[in-house]
Protein backbone atom coordinates (compact mmCIF):
# COMPACT_ATOMS: atom_id res chain seq x y z
CA UNK A 1 0.00 0.00 0.00
CA UNK A 2 1.12 3.53 -0.79
CA UNK A 3 -0.39 6.39 1.19
CA UNK A 4 -2.29 8.47 -1.36
CA UNK A 5 -2.88 11.68 0.58
CA UNK A 6 -0.63 14.50 1.70
CA UNK A 7 -0.96 17.86 3.46
CA UNK A 8 1.49 20.76 3.05
CA UNK A 9 1.59 23.49 5.69
CA UNK A 10 2.03 26.75 3.78
CA UNK A 11 -0.03 29.28 5.74
CA UNK A 12 2.63 30.78 8.02
CA UNK A 13 3.62 34.44 8.07
CA UNK A 14 7.36 33.83 7.77
CA UNK A 15 8.16 36.74 10.09
CA UNK A 16 11.60 35.44 11.04
CA UNK A 17 12.53 35.37 7.34
CA UNK A 18 11.94 39.08 6.80
CA UNK A 19 12.80 41.05 4.73
CA UNK A 20 12.75 38.11 2.29
CA UNK A 21 9.11 37.39 3.06
CA UNK A 22 7.75 40.91 3.01
CA UNK A 23 6.54 40.46 -0.56
CA UNK A 24 7.02 36.72 -1.09
CA UNK A 25 5.47 33.92 0.99
CA UNK A 26 8.12 31.71 2.55
CA UNK A 27 7.06 28.54 0.63
CA UNK A 28 7.93 30.34 -2.63
CA UNK A 29 11.53 31.09 -1.68
CA UNK A 30 13.94 29.19 -3.90
CA UNK A 31 16.91 26.92 -3.24
CA UNK A 32 18.72 25.74 -6.39
CA UNK A 33 15.94 27.14 -8.60
CA UNK A 34 13.21 25.12 -6.87
CA UNK A 35 10.78 26.72 -4.45
CA UNK A 36 10.39 25.15 -1.03
CA UNK A 37 6.77 24.37 -1.88
CA UNK A 38 7.72 22.73 -5.18
CA UNK A 39 10.23 20.53 -3.38
CA UNK A 40 7.54 19.25 -1.00
CA UNK A 41 5.07 18.64 -3.83
CA UNK A 42 7.65 16.82 -5.96
CA UNK A 43 8.60 14.56 -3.06
CA UNK A 44 4.97 13.57 -2.62
CA UNK A 45 4.49 12.96 -6.35
CA UNK A 46 7.65 10.83 -6.52
CA UNK A 47 6.31 8.66 -3.71
CA UNK A 48 2.93 8.15 -5.37
CA UNK A 49 0.72 10.58 -3.45
CA UNK A 50 -2.36 11.32 -5.56
CA UNK A 51 -4.10 14.11 -3.65
CA UNK A 52 -2.49 17.05 -1.85
CA UNK A 53 -4.09 19.69 0.34
CA UNK A 54 -2.19 22.94 0.89
CA UNK A 55 -3.27 25.45 3.51
CA UNK A 56 -2.73 29.12 2.72
CA UNK A 57 -3.14 32.45 4.47
CA UNK A 58 -0.30 34.96 4.01
CA UNK A 59 0.05 36.17 0.39
CA UNK A 60 -2.20 33.28 -0.54
CA UNK A 61 -2.84 34.49 -4.10
CA UNK A 62 0.85 34.11 -4.96
CA UNK A 63 0.81 30.48 -3.84
CA UNK A 64 -2.40 29.76 -5.75
CA UNK A 65 -0.99 31.39 -8.89
CA UNK A 66 2.23 29.39 -8.61
CA UNK A 67 0.33 26.10 -8.34
CA UNK A 68 -1.90 26.97 -11.32
CA UNK A 69 1.08 27.86 -13.50
CA UNK A 70 3.06 24.73 -12.63
CA UNK A 71 0.26 22.31 -13.52
CA UNK A 72 1.55 19.58 -11.23
CA UNK A 73 0.47 16.05 -12.18
CA UNK A 74 -1.44 15.51 -8.96
CA UNK A 75 -4.76 16.69 -7.55
CA UNK A 76 -4.16 19.77 -5.41
CA UNK A 77 -6.80 21.45 -3.26
CA UNK A 78 -6.38 24.70 -1.37
CA UNK A 79 -7.46 25.10 2.24
CA UNK A 80 -7.96 28.82 2.83
CA UNK A 81 -7.45 30.05 6.39
CA UNK A 82 -9.04 33.43 6.87
CA UNK A 83 -7.63 33.33 10.38
CA UNK A 84 -4.56 31.22 11.16
CA UNK A 85 -5.48 27.92 12.78
CA UNK A 86 -1.98 26.89 13.93
CA UNK A 87 -0.53 23.59 12.74
CA UNK A 88 -3.07 21.23 14.27
CA UNK A 89 -6.09 23.29 13.33
CA UNK A 90 -4.71 23.75 9.84
CA UNK A 91 -4.25 20.02 9.35
CA UNK A 92 -7.71 19.22 10.69
CA UNK A 93 -9.38 21.70 8.36
CA UNK A 94 -7.24 20.86 5.35
CA UNK A 95 -7.80 17.10 5.47
CA UNK A 96 -11.59 17.01 5.61
CA UNK A 97 -11.73 15.20 2.27
CA UNK A 98 -9.23 12.51 3.27
CA UNK A 99 -11.79 10.45 5.20
CA UNK A 100 -10.28 7.83 7.50
CA UNK A 101 -7.22 7.38 5.30
CA UNK A 102 -3.71 7.99 6.64
CA UNK A 103 -1.88 10.98 5.20
CA UNK A 104 1.49 12.66 5.18
CA UNK A 105 1.93 16.11 6.67
CA UNK A 106 4.97 18.06 5.52
CA UNK A 107 6.42 21.42 6.44
CA UNK A 108 8.15 23.09 3.45
CA UNK A 109 10.56 24.94 5.76
CA UNK A 110 12.88 21.97 5.31
CA UNK A 111 14.78 21.73 2.02
CA UNK A 112 13.23 18.51 0.72
CA UNK A 113 14.77 16.56 -2.14
CA UNK A 114 14.76 13.13 -3.79
CA UNK A 115 17.29 12.02 -1.16
CA UNK A 116 14.38 11.75 1.31
CA UNK A 117 12.38 9.35 -0.87
CA UNK A 118 13.71 6.15 0.72
CA UNK A 119 13.03 7.54 4.19
CA UNK A 120 9.51 8.47 3.12
CA UNK A 121 8.95 4.82 2.16
CA UNK A 122 10.43 3.56 5.44
CA UNK A 123 8.28 6.00 7.42
CA UNK A 124 5.23 4.67 5.61
CA UNK A 125 6.21 1.07 6.35
CA UNK A 126 6.46 1.79 10.09
CA UNK A 127 3.09 3.54 10.11
CA UNK A 128 1.30 0.79 8.19
CA UNK A 129 2.78 -1.90 10.42
CA UNK A 130 1.70 -0.22 13.67
CA UNK A 131 -1.13 2.13 12.65
CA UNK A 132 0.34 4.75 14.97
CA UNK A 133 1.37 8.34 14.06
CA UNK A 134 5.00 8.36 12.97
CA UNK A 135 7.45 11.27 12.71
CA UNK A 136 10.69 11.61 10.75
CA UNK A 137 13.37 12.82 13.16
CA UNK A 138 17.00 13.76 12.71
CA UNK A 139 19.87 13.87 15.17
CA UNK A 140 20.66 17.51 15.83
CA UNK A 141 24.31 16.76 15.02
CA UNK A 142 23.21 16.57 11.36
CA UNK A 143 21.68 20.05 11.38
CA UNK A 144 23.64 22.90 9.82
CA UNK A 145 21.93 25.14 12.38
CA UNK A 146 23.57 24.55 15.78
CA UNK A 147 20.89 26.54 17.60
CA UNK A 148 18.38 23.65 17.65
CA UNK A 149 17.99 22.31 21.18
CA UNK A 150 16.11 19.18 20.10
CA UNK A 151 12.43 18.27 20.20
CA UNK A 152 12.34 14.57 21.10
CA UNK A 153 14.32 11.48 21.99
CA UNK A 154 14.06 8.23 20.06
CA UNK A 155 14.52 4.70 21.40
CA UNK A 156 13.56 1.63 19.33
CA UNK A 157 11.10 3.72 17.29
CA UNK A 158 9.38 5.05 20.44
CA UNK A 159 9.36 8.83 20.82
CA UNK A 160 9.74 10.57 24.16
CA UNK A 161 10.12 14.18 25.23
CA UNK A 162 12.60 14.75 28.05
CA UNK A 163 14.51 17.54 29.77
CA UNK A 164 17.24 17.10 27.15
CA UNK A 165 16.41 15.95 23.63
CA UNK A 166 18.76 14.77 20.90
CA UNK A 167 16.44 14.69 17.90
CA UNK A 168 14.83 17.40 15.79
CA UNK A 169 11.48 17.00 14.03
CA UNK A 170 12.22 17.28 10.31
CA UNK A 171 8.73 18.45 9.40
CA UNK A 172 7.44 15.15 7.96
CA UNK A 173 4.94 12.82 9.61
CA UNK A 174 2.12 10.35 8.95
CA UNK A 175 -1.13 10.50 10.89
CA UNK A 176 -4.87 10.20 10.32
CA UNK A 177 -7.87 12.21 11.45
CA UNK A 178 -8.91 9.73 14.14
CA UNK A 179 -6.16 11.11 16.36
CA UNK A 180 -7.85 14.54 16.31
CA UNK A 181 -11.34 13.36 17.27
CA UNK A 182 -11.20 14.60 20.87
CA UNK A 183 -9.94 18.06 19.95
CA UNK A 184 -12.58 20.72 20.58
CA UNK A 185 -10.56 23.83 19.73
CA UNK A 186 -10.47 25.25 16.21
CA UNK A 187 -6.99 26.70 16.74
CA UNK A 188 -4.38 24.34 18.20
CA UNK A 189 -0.84 23.10 17.68
CA UNK A 190 0.20 19.63 16.58
CA UNK A 191 2.29 19.60 19.74
CA UNK A 192 -0.93 19.18 21.69
CA UNK A 193 -1.70 16.00 19.73
CA UNK A 194 1.87 14.71 20.05
CA UNK A 195 2.01 15.31 23.80
CA UNK A 196 -1.05 13.15 24.33
CA UNK A 197 0.31 10.46 22.04
CA UNK A 198 3.63 10.44 23.91
CA UNK A 199 1.80 10.15 27.22
CA UNK A 200 -0.07 7.13 25.86
CA UNK A 201 3.14 5.70 24.31
CA UNK A 202 1.55 5.98 20.89
CA UNK A 203 4.02 8.10 18.92
CA UNK A 204 6.68 6.44 16.77
CA UNK A 205 9.70 7.83 14.98
CA UNK A 206 12.18 7.06 12.23
CA UNK A 207 15.69 8.49 12.27
CA UNK A 208 16.71 10.36 9.13
CA UNK A 209 20.28 10.11 7.89
CA UNK A 210 20.09 13.22 5.72
CA UNK A 211 21.96 16.42 6.40
CA UNK A 212 19.29 18.72 7.80
CA UNK A 213 18.72 22.03 6.02
CA UNK A 214 15.93 24.04 7.62
CA UNK A 215 15.03 27.65 6.84
CA UNK A 216 14.06 29.64 9.91
CA UNK A 217 15.87 32.97 9.43
CA UNK A 218 17.03 35.10 6.51
CA UNK A 219 20.64 34.45 7.55
CA UNK A 220 20.08 30.70 7.41
CA UNK A 221 18.54 31.08 3.96
CA UNK A 222 21.65 32.86 2.72
CA UNK A 223 23.90 30.23 4.34
CA UNK A 224 22.05 27.37 2.64
CA UNK A 225 22.14 29.15 -0.70
CA UNK A 226 25.88 29.63 -0.43
CA UNK A 227 26.41 25.93 0.35
CA UNK A 228 25.15 25.04 -3.13
CA UNK A 229 23.70 21.75 -1.95
CA UNK A 230 23.37 18.92 -4.45
CA UNK A 231 19.83 17.79 -5.22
Amino acid sequence: MTIKYGMILAAGLGKRMQPLTLNTPKPLLEINNYTLLERAINLFISHGVQEISINVHYLADQIKSFINKKKFKVKITISNEENLLDTGGGVLKGTQNFGNNPFFVINPDTVWSKHYLAELKNLEAIYLKNNIPTLLLVNKKLSIDPSFKGDFNLNNEKISKDSENQFIFTGLQIINRSFFTNEKSEVFSLNKVWNKLIKDKNLLGLESNQKFYHLNTSDMYKKIQNLKIID
